[in-house]
């Protein structure tokens, strides 16, 4: 099984379990760095690995009166100052080819949206930075076809791949995780991270989606118990006034206190203390 190492951090799924955490979307400079700033104190108190998430751009909203983000320009700066104040690692993701080679100098992991999983020449640009590529399985995507978005990275020679499960369409504006997919998608010999908050949500059904949040404890227990190398979760300090999927974001305390379960859970599923 491959082993990933970012910024010193190392990421499999037989290694101790690492946390993919930040807002959905940069909402501003200071909210930005304000969140970083907190969840590394979490990490720290709780002494597990962390990796900072945030979208500069949500281009995958449902309404055009949706807000989507502070733009690639912006983030650039703010991705910088949160590395100097922090040190850590930073994933965000990128929906057209040409941010590949913009952001590749700022952030540790690029990823793949779910929606744009299969999207050939988007996973080829950023497998060409050779950065670490997190591939999002779409909604829509079987755990074994994953493999061919996986052989357009490895095309590039790059092998630094991670593959998430975050559920399936399950009728309308609906998903449900199908854990067998987590032990499918293993036998690719890569990381494979569980995202904890997209997998609760309820894509559509107006101009937000939804989602079931208290769902989120349970679901990331039973992907920890089988073992995964991450858990990837949408925190936000005020979830209710969240610029994107607030319903299912966790607050500060429920990141804190959901990391300190899934680290029991973890130690016993791998078998070491």
């Amino acid at each position: 099984m491959s082993t990933l190492i970012v910024n010193k951090l190392e990421i499999s799924n037989e290694s101790p379990l690492v946390f993919i955490a930040g807002p959905c979307a940069i909402e501003s400079r200071k909210h930005c760095l304000s969140m970083a700033l907190s969840l590394k104190e979490i990490a720290n108190e709780l002494d597990v690995g962390l990796i900072f998430k945030s979208s500069f751009d949500k281009a995958n909203r449902t309404s055009i009166k949706s807000a989507r983000g502070v733009g690639l320009s912006e983030s650039l700066e703010i991705f910088t100052e949160i590395k100097e104040e922090t040190g850590l690692p930073i994933l965000t993701d990128v929906h057209e080819q040409e941010q590949c080679n913009v952001i590749k100098d700022y952030v540790d992991i690029i990823q793949i949206p779910a929606f744009l999983a299969r999207q050939t020449d988007l996973i080829i640009a950023a497998a060409k930075t050779k950065k670490p590529v997190n591939i999002k399985k779409s909604q829509f995507m079987s755990p074994w076809d994953v493999k061919h978005s996986t052989e357009k990275i490895l095309s590039q020679s790059n092998n630094n791949i991670l593959l998430t499960e975050r559920g399936y369409s399950f009728g309308y504006n609906n998903l449900v995780v199908d854990f067998r997919s987590i032990e499918i998608m293993k036998k690719l010999n890569f990381p494979i991270i569980f995202d904890a908050t997209h997998s609760v949500q309820l894509p559509g059904g107006g101009e937000t989606s939804g989602g079931q949040k208290e769902f989120i404890e349970s679901l990331s227990t039973a992907a920890v118990s089988i073992g995964v190398s991450a858990i990837f979760a949408e925190v936000h300090d005020n979830p209710t006034r969240a610029i994107s999927d607030g319903n299912n974001q966790l607050n500060l305390d429920e990141f804190k206190q959901l990391v300190k379960k899934l680290i029991e859970f973890d130690k016993l599923s791998k078998n070491y203390k």
